[in-house]
């Protein structure tokens, strides 16, 4: 890698690692879980969670009788994700590696999965490639990506308006675009289908709190927050606190709000 990449992958890893991703994934667990059951996973099969983060995907995959590795770039995520599986008495492998050079062989696993994690590395062709690479032939690939026209889109483009994300790659909302997708996984992969799908967010507090609870756990908001000074910090605030009043369907002070993404199934030829 040039230095410039080190740097970068350096930054992305101190951002995943930041705040406690795993306090975010609570709210994306029944989503998550659905994503799986969609899958129809025999048991026995083998499945690879690309970017497992806490678990979201690999514990309802395990609890369906999948034989279940996970694998993270953040370190405490992997802990926790371990964590998650003993106190369910689920056996599943967890490991510390890039989506961009899997540690696995060849042709390692019957199924890929990822929901809203590979689509964060900085490189999407090689993100395609090690997908591929992992994947039985006859496997399938199966991902879950925030769409950019939709509520977690603006909320990274509001982001972006008061502290732009690192130079040097592509939007990550990109891989929620049909035709986007299409073309990163025309090589190797058949019968590729998409679908939006959609994930609600629930709350027990207002927005207000929902803005503060991602400042303080979700690493990219926290980094946000952390470069601007006192006024950044307030105008961000507010732009965040509209988005997430406007996409507020609850009215008794707690805060649900519908979130778009692209779901893909990929058959790896």
């Amino acid at each position: 890698m040039t230095p410039e990449l080190e740097t970068l992958k350096s930054k992305l890893k101190a951002t995943w690692s930041a705040g406690d991703f795993g306090q975010i994934a609570k709210s994306t667990a029944d989503g998550a879980a659905e994503f799986i059951e969609r899958l129809h996973l025999q048991p026995g099969i083998k499945v690879l969670d690309v970017a497992c983060g806490s678990g979201n995907l690999a514990l309802p995959a395990a609890r369906a009788g999948a034989i279940v590795t996970g694998v993270d770039i953040a370190p405490n995520l992997i802990k926790q994700a371990r964590e998650n599986a003993e106190r369910e008495g689920l056996e599943i492998q967890f490991d510390e590696g890039d989506a961009e050079a899997l540690p696995y062989d060849d042709a390692s696993f019957d199924a890929v999965v990822t929901m809203f994690g590979a689509m964060f590395a900085p490189r999407p062709e090689l993100v395609a490639a090690e997908l591929k690479r992992v994947c039985k032939p006859g496997g399938f690939i199966a991902m879950a990506n925030w769409t950019p026209t939709g509520f977690v889109g603006g909320m990274f483009k509001t982001v972006a308006n008061h502290f732009p994300p690192p130079a040097g790659m592509p939007p990550p909302v990109l891989w929620g675009v049909e035709a986007t997708v299409r073309e990163r996984l025309h090589d190797g992969f058949s019968n590729i289908r998409t679908n939006e799908q959609t994930i609600t967010f629930k709350f027990p507090f207002p927005p207000a709190e929902v803005v503060e609870h991602f400042r303080t756990y979700f690493g990219p908001v926290q980094k946000a927050f952390g470069a601007l000074d006192e006024s950044g910090q307030a105008a961000l605030r507010q732009d965040l606190e509209q988005l997430w009043t406007g996409n507020n369907s609850a009215t008794d002070g707690t805060t649900e709000g519908d979130a778009q993404y692209l779901e893909v199934i990929a058959v790896r030829e």
